[in-house]
């Protein structure tokens, strides 16, 4: 098997950046649902407090100042004293774990794709509407195996990303905010308008089993591509890691389980439309991937009992790869 598993202290970094990563991000999540900003204006010889709604300084009155407002005031200022005060030493600690991490070489994520899921983790958009299903899953498999997945590359550059969503909801963060809000540069391309692209070119594709189309409101972008084999990846249980990014930060990755993720990539790469180029990329990380999840992912059982749950489709690749699968130690 082509698996070498993570030393000690590779793990113990993966475990102190994931830990370091949630207080850093309850920490931001928190002051970001705390009013953008209060203050006291006069108007016409009296004193109001207003709550200051976004950046741009939109405001509305909470009405005259009296005991109690000024008491609101005074508490918020406070609170947000602390936070900010929290934020910053929590993500000192972040930046010091995520520095060992790449010191031990570790597998990491682009510093793109990173930007993006630090937004989708804010705005509580990654996990519930949205799931990472392209190559850079890979990385959050390792991580879930414990070690290094060799015939796996684990780095592209672009991000695939599949909307998991099942109601659309006007109130929830939308996917083109998730993006303006990583980088203002991002743009629809015209040609294709299920993708994205930023000003550094860096594109981003947006995939959806054709059950979740309705899960996206009208108005946001990009739309999607309906792709059928895209409901297999929403089956079993994900994989949930935090993970380094190359701009010297981390980010929290939500994939497919990766015994249906493997399984697709080696359907992909026996269809005969796929572009040639692709197919060998395909059926390599498959494998790689099967192997890494029999021999280290054993909480992701490869028995008879999932393979009844495979449709017909899948099965003949699962047989396949049974018949030679690796000695497990």
């Amino acid at each position: 098997m082509n698996f070498q598993p993570f030393s000690d202290e590779q793990a113990r970094v993966i475990v102190n950046l994931e830990q370091a990563y949630q207080v850093w991000m309850e920490a931001l999540r928190t002051l970001n649902d705390m009013p953008y900003n209060m203050r006291i204006k006069e108007v016409s010889g009296r004193e109001y407090l207003y709550e200051v709604t976004d950046r741009r300084g939109s405001m509305k009155s909470k009405g005259p100042v009296n005991p109690e407002r000024l008491a609101e005031f005074d508490q918020y200022k406070t609170e947000k004293a602390q936070l900010k005060d929290r934020l910053t030493r929590s993500k000192e600690t972040l930046k010091e774990q995520a520095s060992l991490y790449r010191a031990l070489r570790l597998p990491m994520l682009p510093t793109e794709a990173g930007k993006i899921l630090r937004e989708a983790d804010r705005l509580r958009f990654l996990g519930e509407q949205a799931m990472v299903v392209g190559t850079n899953a890979l990385i959050a498999y390792a991580l879930e195996a414990n070690g290094f997945i060799r015939d796996a590359p684990d780095e592209t550059l672009d991000f695939d990303m599949a909307l998991t969503g099942l109601e659309a909801d006007e109130e929830r963060p939308t996917l083109w905010k998730v993006l303006k809000e990583a980088d203002m540069t991002y743009s629809v391309n015209t040609e294709r308008p299920f993708q994205a692209r930023n000003a550094k070119a860096y594109e981003v594709e947006i995939l959806s089993a054709p059950s979740r189309i309705g899960g996206q409101i009208a108005q946001d972008r990009p739309r999607p591509i309906p792709l059928p084999e895209q409901e297999w990846l929403l089956n079993g249980r994900r994989g949930d890691r935090v993970v380094g990014v190359r701009d010297g930060e981390a980010a929290r990755m939500v994939a497919p389980d990766p015994r249906w993720f493997a399984l697709q990539k080696l359907w992909m790469a026996a269809k005969t439309e796929r572009a040639p180029q692709k197919q060998p990329k395909d059926r390599k990380q498959g494998i790689a991937l099967l192997d890494a999840v029999w021999g280290a992912m054993r909480h992701y059982p490869l028995d008879e009992a999932f393979y009844e749950t495979l449709p017909d489709a899948l099965k003949p690749h699962f047989e396949l790869w049974e018949a030679n699968k690796p000695q497990r130690g």
